[in-house]
């Protein structure tokens, strides 16, 4: 479903007033392809205000419908930037997959004055080079997805993300030698320096753990930790 196929008008008296007490933000996503386009998508349903730009013009007219102003342009140049006012959004989001152009505009952005960045890299190097430039959050989705599929492809975790460099959340099954003990018997972070955060016994929800909570067989658990040990205790399961 597109995100504006809900509209304001559609929506119960409780959900408007949720949206309009959240202080929604006005956000610039630049290159609307699948990681931009994405992007606006969600933030757009988020119900912030969201103006996307694209040199290519399938791309804008694709999106123009769930955004608040959709531009085809090219943002390598200074002039496009400020006439869409770059420099007055709350955020600005680079998810141009041409290198050279990725580069380019950015640097146009840091030259305005532009300050909260998050900017899409495709290559390793790519990644480099926006950390050089002073650039915070640099967001690499091929390498980040390729990542987590990896460590899934073995069957011993449901999900794998990595939240810092050597700090991982990992999704996977109560170990066999774990299961019917309850979180305080099981000792986890004494035995294995890793966090249960959260449970998913079957056919349940996701619940914070307690120490009275029993680690069921099949049960799914969220275990928070250094990167490697997280690892190891995904293996046991």
């Amino acid at each position: 479903m597109c995100c504006c196929a809900i509209r304001k008008e559609d929506l119960s008296l409780a959900e408007r007033r949720q949206r309009t007490s959240r202080q929604d933000q006005e956000i610039l996503v630049i290159g609307l392809g699948r990681f931009g386009g994405s992007v606006a998508w969600e933030l757009s349903d988020l119900g912030h205000d969201v103006v996307g730009v694209d040199a290519d013009e399938e791309r804008v007219s694709n999106l123009s419908h769930c955004l608040v102003r959709a531009v085809v342009a090219d943002t390598t140049k200074r002039e496009v930037l400020e006439q869409v006012g770059a420099k007055d959004f709350d955020h600005v989001v680079v998810g141009v997959g041409d290198v050279e152009a990725n580069i380019l505009t950015v640097a146009e952005l840091l030259a305005m004055g532009v300050e909260d960045l998050w900017v899409k890299a495709v290559t390793t190097a790519h990644a480099r080079i926006l950390k050089s430039l002073g650039i915070e959050h640099v967001v690499s989705p091929e390498h980040e997805m390729g990542r987590r599929i990896a460590h899934q492809v073995t069957g011993k975790m449901v999900d794998y993300i990595e939240l810092d460099e050597g700090f991982a959340l990992v999704e996977t099954r109560v170990p066999s030698d774990l299961a019917g003990k309850t979180l305080a018997d099981a000792q986890v972070r004494a035995q294995f320096n890793v966090t249960v955060v959260c449970i998913k016994p079957p056919g349940e929800q996701f619940t914070y753990v307690e120490p009275a909570t029993v680690l069921e067989r099949g049960a799914l658990i969220l275990v928070a930790g250094d990167k490697e040990r997280v690892e190891r205790f995904a293996e046991m399961s």
